[in-house]
């Protein structure tokens, strides 16, 4: 897959590269075992991206989101995430935006240390 470069400052070069390897749909059925290439956060919202593809100006990911009502999976418009923000300055915390977990090593998702992501995981598979 070709690579673009997009005016997205969540979409770095590096994640775009990662991605490469795991267009929308390449990680169906691996359930546990799919690959977790990269963590957005806001507050104690975390998105785990599996995958991931340019679609015209935007560039659209799936992945599992926790910290919400529901924890699912789901896909994600890049450009949406990136013109989210959350005024918490009455906290002294200013303007919060999301943001990609740097530290961040790509594993399974078993392998990810989440509590709600894995009880999440285990509704689904520990049968």
């Amino acid at each position: 897959m070709a690579t673009a470069q997009f005016n997205n400052r969540l979409i770095t070069p590096e994640l775009t590269e990662a991605l490469s390897s795991y267009p929308l749909y390449s990680q169906d059925a691996r359930k546990k075992d799919a690959l977790c290439i990269a963590v957005f956060h806001l507050g104690n919202i975390r998105w785990y991206v599996l995958e991931g593809q340019p679609e015209r100006d935007d560039f659209t990911l799936y992945g599992i989101v926790t910290g919400l009502h529901e924890t699912e999976y789901g896909y994600q418009s890049a450009k949406e995430m990136a013109g989210i923000t959350y005024d918490a300055s009455e906290y002294g915390l200013g303007t919060l935006r999301i943001e990609q977990d740097k530290g961040f090593k790509p594993c399974s998702l078993a392998e990810v240390e989440d509590t709600e992501l894995q009880a999440f995981l285990s509704r689904l598979y520990d049968n």
